[in-house]
């Protein structure tokens, strides 16, 4: 039985302004109509495993949560790490974790951000590597090169140990073009995937050889984990002095057990807007599109229409990603300076780096309509059986509209059902919350009127649910 280890961590810049801190790219349906996350794990349907493990940070969890629901996947354990400490430190959790119930399971550890197109020969790839990982290596999968990248540590294959499996003989750093192109060349090269097969027992036994101190903060961190609604929560003053590696300085690149596997199945990280666009099916003119978009003399471009009819007339080699706040237009070749923006964004404070319009709770989710002098407007989804806490506002007053379901409204000391089309007012300084007792989504529209409309004007009752 295999145990899928979902990397679920990071917020990468390169794909703003859809990829954004609070949202990144691993939680975005970037290449169809799931989520990356989501893709991850359905293409392992045809193996034999059990429910997965996702590690993720403490922000992202809801949607973690939320995304894994949409997919049936109702019990899988997510690990939340109170601070980042690389791939190494997050493999540990994992594996403590797996073995704690006295079980040994081989390990599929993955990254919730890439894009596979040739699933079947990536479930090829990984049956291939269950006996060696079986048999205690430490299995890792190379992709094979399709040009000389120069954005990609490469593994070098050593003596061939059997069908598709070779030694490892050494990890190489990002090379320059004309490296790049020996190995191309050469044949005995492939791209650093960052996918790995082993047994829980093994990489443990590995990890306490090379190093010890990551080894035994992370085996005392599990040791104290407690649960928090569906997540595990790791201790913070433990974890966080847990030495800051990779799983390839930490262990592959000093056991003796590394095995290669090379891939081919259409392998990207879409490190970028131009990677993206090169995983996608393009039209006759050479354009990838998704959205509301109508071209004209367009060629070779990408274009992603969110929430607005996106047209274009006589461009070409361009990306176009329009959002509800935000719109990117950059040459493809320059794609990599997205990051220059989001820096930029930073420095000036302002919040598009940061998060969409739209924000996850563990009870649904608000969007952002409209703001003025005096008013603000959320569009508001609560899922069936759930319900935001109990809180007061001191400078805002609320009104809330019903668009679909039944909300149950507590307002003061009253508590009532507003229906579809029903409207309801609640006062500066009155207690309230609502739920939603129906076994469909319940969608409002919230008006806040007042002189002071930040969230900050909260005062939380109890510890039930969470406000918004």
């Amino acid at each position: 039985m295999i145990t899928p280890i979902i990397m679920a961590g990071g917020a990468g810049s390169r794909l703003w302004p859809l990829s954004r801190t609070h949202y990144p790219k691993q939680f975005i349906p970037l290449v169809n109509n799931d989520s990356m996350l989501q893709n991850t794990i359905t293409r392992l349907g045809s193996l034999s495993k059990s429910d997965p493990i996702v590690i993720c940070n403490n922000e992202h969890r809801f949607m973690v949560a939320e995304q894994l629901r949409n997919i049936d996947i109702d019990n899988a354990r997510i690990i939340l790490e109170p601070v980042g400490r690389n791939t190494a430190p997050a493999i540990a959790l994992a594996a403590f974790k797996a073995i704690k119930d006295g079980s040994d399971p081989m390990l599929l550890v993955l990254a919730a951000d890439h894009v596979i197109t040739n699933e079947e020969s990536f479930i090829g790839s990984i049956n291939k590597a269950k006996e060696a990982a079986n048999d205690g290596m430490l299995v890792t999968f190379g992709i094979v090169p399709t040009h000389a990248e120069t954005g990609y540590g490469y593994i070098k294959k050593g003596n061939q140990v059997g069908s598709s499996l070779y030694q490892v003989e050494a990890f190489v750093e990002k090379p320059d073009l004309r490296t790049a192109e020996s190995y191309l060349s050469s044949k005995l090269y492939c791209w650093n995937s960052g996918m790995f097969l082993f047994k829980a027992s093994t990489f443990l036994n590995e990890l306490k050889k090379f190093n010890s101190e990551i080894y035994d903060i992370c085996q005392s961190a599990i040791a104290s984990t407690y649960s928090d609604l569906d997540f595990i929560r790791i201790p913070k003053d433990i974890f966080e002095k847990c030495p800051d590696d990779s799983i390839d300085y930490a262990v592959m690149e000093r056991t003796d057990k590394a095995i290669v596997v090379p891939m081919d199945a259409g392998w990207s990280d879409v490190g970028s807007w131009s990677a993206l666009w090169d995983v996608q099916n393009k039209d006759d003119f050479g354009n990838a599109c998704r959205g509301d978009v109508i071209l004209d003399a367009t060629t070779n471009s990408y274009i992603y229409a969110q929430n607005k009819l996106v047209s274009t007339v006589g461009v070409s080699d361009l990306v176009i990603v329009e959002t509800k706040d935000a719109v990117l237009v950059a040459h493809k070749d320059k794609v990599q300076n997205v990051k220059n923006i989001v820096k930029q964004l930073k420095e000036l404070g302002r919040n598009e780096y940061q998060q969409h319009l739209d924000i996850y709770r563990p009870w649904g989710k608000h969007e952002q309509i409209a703001e003025g002098e005096r008013y603000h407007v959320k569009k508001v989804t609560v899922r069936p059986g759930e319900k935001t806490a109990t809180q007061i506002h001191y400078h805002r007053a609320e009104h809330w509209i019903v668009v679909s379901g039944t909300a149950k409204v507590l307002n003061g000391d009253k508590e009532y059902l507003v229906s579809e089309n029903q409207s309801t007012y609640i006062p500066i300084g009155s207690p309230h919350s609502f739920e939603n007792p129906g076994k469909f989504n319940l969608e409002l529209v919230e008006v806040r009127t007042g002189n002071y409309l930040s969230e900050d004007d909260i005062v939380r009752i109890g510890d039930e649910g969470e406000g918004y």
